[in-house]
């Protein structure tokens, strides 16, 4: 199931099975995410609904701001179900990321629970300015997300709350004031605390390897 890009940016056609899905429930940075697809030509379009899951081979969740707010939008749209059952690959950016996990201290809320990890605020007792804004090297183990991307790239990060590091599920790894997951994968579900869309060729990269990636059906 690969998606054809042929350089087109805009929506498939219902039930075409291909492109990019971003949930659009109201806390993500859409624009500058769909800016970088744009400059990849990347098909993408926006999921509102639980039908719409069905038009696209790949689903972004994005996020920015604080965690429990989002899950709370994200209950409001209704696709919570919809979006735990998928097979087809899934990246989670930022708060997206968040998300997925099983619980953040930010809200004390309870996640998704995909990736059962939890979401922490960085301690103001590392000696650290919070949030964590800016260039980080991110450490890969050589995950098809991060293929052709150099071990050690940076990234653009802005969070005042982290993924515990859990090498079952990290898939790379920063550090600022302690180690934590930069992406972790479960299945069909990765998630990146980096802002891809803004990190440059890396990041583009990793925009890139996620629509490439395929879906995996059990048999």
């Amino acid at each position: 199931m690969q998606t054809d890009m042929n350089g087109r940016n805009s929506a498939p056609p219902l039930g075409g099975g291909g492109g990019i899905g971003i949930i659009n429930y109201g806390a993500g940075n859409i624009f500058s995410l769909t800016a970088a697809l744009e400059r990849l030509n990347l098909v993408y379009g926006m999921v509102n609904t639980e039908r719409d899951l069905e038009k696209y081979s790949h689903i972004i969740i994005p996020g920015v701001g604080h965690a429990g707010a989002a899950m709370e939008k994200l209950k409001g749209s209704g696709l919570i179900d919809a979006i735990k059952k998928l097979s087809k690959p899934v990246l989670g950016i930022c708060v997206g990321m968040q998300l997925i996990t099983e619980h953040s201290e930010e809200g004390d809320a309870s996640l998704l629970n995909i990736v059962p990890v939890k979401t922490k605020k960085f301690d103001k007792f590392l000696n650290i300015k919070i949030p964590h804004m800016g260039w980080n090297s991110v450490h890969h183990q050589n995950n098809l997300l991060f293929n052709n991307v150099e071990d050690g790239a940076q990234f653009y990060f802005v969070h005042s709350y982290f993924i515990e590091y859990n090498p079952t599920f990290d898939i790379a790894s920063a550090n600022y004031g302690l180690k934590f997951s930069a992406a972790v994968q479960k299945n069909n579900f990765y998630g990146v605390q980096f802002h891809p869309e803004k990190s440059g060729k890396a990041g583009e990269q990793i925009l890139k390897n996620f629509s490439n990636l395929i879906e995996v059906v059990s048999i």
